[in-house]
Formats: C-alpha cells, sequence, structure tokens
C-alpha cells in the first residue's frame, strides 16, 4: 500500500515537528547536553574523572616522566623506595615507577580500544536484533547466547595459548568474549524503544534502516550505551592484567599485568619486596574504582528514581 506526499508530511511533521513527550525529554538529555552537564555536577563523576585523567596525563607523559627503557637494568637490585628510586626496584633491579608509568599506556590503550569495539559490536548486534526481529532477531540470539554459555576464563585462555603473544591478540581475545553480555542489555532496550510511535513513523516516512537504527534509536540508548561502553572498559583492563599475571601475554612488554608476573615470579611476596606488587595492583583498583564511580554517576543523572532519592 503506498502513502500520499502529504500524508508523509503530516506523519513527518507529527512525529519530527511536535515529538511526544517522552521522546523530547530524552532527546533533550542526550542532544541538549543534560547528560554532559548532569556528570560535570555531580561529586561522583567528578571524583572519577579526575582520577581518570590523572592516570591517563601520566601515560601520555611517561617518556618525559621517565625517559628511556623502563625495563633497563640499575645497579639497585630489591631497593626499598627511597629519593632516588620513588617505588623502589624489582629483584633486577628494574624501577619500579618507571614500569608503572610505562604499564599504563598499554594497560589503558588495551582498555578502551576493548570497550569501544566490544560496545561498538554489542550495540550493531543488540539494535540490529530488536530492529529487524523474526529470523535476524533468533540468529543473533542464538549466536549472543552462544557466546554466553561458553565459560569465559577457559575461552581466553584457550585463545591467548593459540594465539602470537602480543597487545593486538589480546584485545582480539577480549573482544571476542566481551561483547555477548553488551549485546543482551542492548537488546532488551532497544527492544522496548522499538515499539514506539516515533520509530514507526520513521519505518512509513520512508527513512533507510541505519538511520533509523542509528538516529532514532540509539541516542534514545546513551545512558544504556555509556554505561555498557564503561563496563566493557573495566573489563578490557582487568582480563588483560589477568591473561598476562597467567603468562599468557607477551611478557616481554610492559603493561600492569606483566608487572604483576615477574613480581609474582621473582618471589616479591616471599622476600617482603610489597613495593614491586602494590603499584600496579593499586593502579588497576583505581581505574576500576574510577570508572564505576562515573558508571554509578550516569546512573543517577538519568534514571528519575535516583534523581528523586537523592532529593530526598
Amino acid at each position: 500500500m503506498s502513502i500520499s506526499q502529504s500524508q508523509r508530511q503530516t506523519v513527518t511533521q507529527g512525529d519530527d515537528a511536535t515529538p511526544p513527550p517522552a521522546k523530547r525529554s530524552i532527546l533533550a538529555r542526550v542532544t541538549g547536553g543534560g547528560l554532559v552537564h548532569g556528570l560535570l555536577t555531580n561529586k561522583k563523576a567528578l571524583f572519577g574523572l579526575t582520577i581518570l585523567f590523572l592516570f591517563v596525563l601520566l601515560a601520555v607523559l611517561a617518556p618525559l616522566l621517565s625517559p628511556g627503557n623502563p625495563s633497563n637494568f640499575t645497579a639497585d637490585v630489591s631497593a626499598a623506595p627511597s629519593s632516588e628510586h620513588w617505588l623502589g626496584t624489582t629483584a633486577k633491579g628494574q624501577d619500579v615507577l618507571a614500569l608503572t608509568l610505562w604499564g599504563s599506556r598499554s594497560s589503558l590503550s588495551v582498555g578502551f580500544t576493548v570497550g569501544l569495539i566490544a560496545t561498538f559490536i554489542g550495540c550493531l548486534v543488540g539494535i540490529a536484533s530488536a530492529y529487524f526481529g523474526k529470523l535476524v532477531d533468533e540468529l543473533l540470539s542464538l549466536l549472543t547466547n552462544i557466546f554466553l554459555l561458553i565459560p569465559g576464563l577457559p575461552l581466553l585462555v584457550v585463545l591467548a595459548a593459540f594465539l602470537p603473544p602480543g597487545p593486538a591478540t589480546v584485545v582480539i581475545v577480549l573482544v571476542i568474549t566481551g561483547w555477548a553480555g553488551s549485546a543482551r542489555v542492548l537488546r532488551s532496550q532497544a527492544l522496548s524503544i522499538r515499539g514506539k510511535d516515533f520509530v514507526a513513523a520513521a519505518i512509513v516516512t520512508g527513512e533507510k534502516t541505519w538511520r533509523i537504527m542509528f538516529r532514532e534509536i540509539m541516542p534514545n540508548m546513551a545512558s544504556i550505551v555509556m554505561s555498557t561502553l564503561l563496563g566493557c572498559i573495566i573489563y578490557g583492563i582487568g582480563a588483560q592484567a589477568g591473561l598476562e599475571f597467567l603468562g599468557l601475554g607477551d611478557t616481554s612488554s610492559v603493561s600492569w599485568g606483566t608487572n604483576l608476573y615477574w613480581a609474582n615470579n621473582d618471589g616479591a611476596m616471599m622476600t617482603g619486596a610489597w613495593w614491586v606488587l602494590i603499584p600496579s595492583g593499586l593502579a588497576i583498583a583505581l581505574i576500576a574504582f574510577a570508572l564505576a564511580m562515573i558508571n554509578y554517576a550516569v546512573d543517577e543523572v538519568t534514571n528519575p528514581r535516583l534523581r528523586a532519592e537523592k532529593k530526598d
């Protein structure tokens, strides 16, 4: 059944010119800067962003703060923190501060890369599954369920053991094992938005599929997408450290995970060299805590119930 030009204009005006209150309020939070403004005025978000900014700044300035190869040996072996070596040295004589600073570059880059790619795949699969429905939904849901049912740690170990070591391998392995949970959450949210009137109006007016998916549905999922991204970044940083601590990464590189691996191999705990273990472990914990605070702030800003409870 065809639709006349006047009917197209009526539908378009009914949806685009004067959007429903629900849609208008959501888009105002997303496109009007409400979400960004809410985060910048939220104490939890500011605290988390400050910690994250400091770590990113240290990672960027690592070549200036600690020039040279961080793996170079010094004459001091297993030296406690001092004015010469602020965080001490390892059993091989490597400066722990240099290892921690340079390790942040690898760990943060892998974590953010994994987070972005896994979230993108999750968005693509989740929104496509909700939008197309029927056979496409069944196939994509089956694929998602398969990856969710496969035990994550054994799959990580198997993939990392048989693929050549390196940052690219770590990213590929973590993306393969980390996208399915995001797709499941985003599909559920996209399903509820798929049935809204403004999506139906966009379909009737002949908008392209990709435009409806990424310009109509996805902006109304901004808070969920952002929370998913933060969760995937935390997963990427923690999982990389776990793999490398088990010796399944590139042990010749410098990252927080390899720092912990060599500290364990050198018997840092047995010899009481706590300064070798704590910096990298504490850095991972602080980054995860900062991202979790930002994630909680996103939920607090976009969730009316939490805002009401905060006012009370």
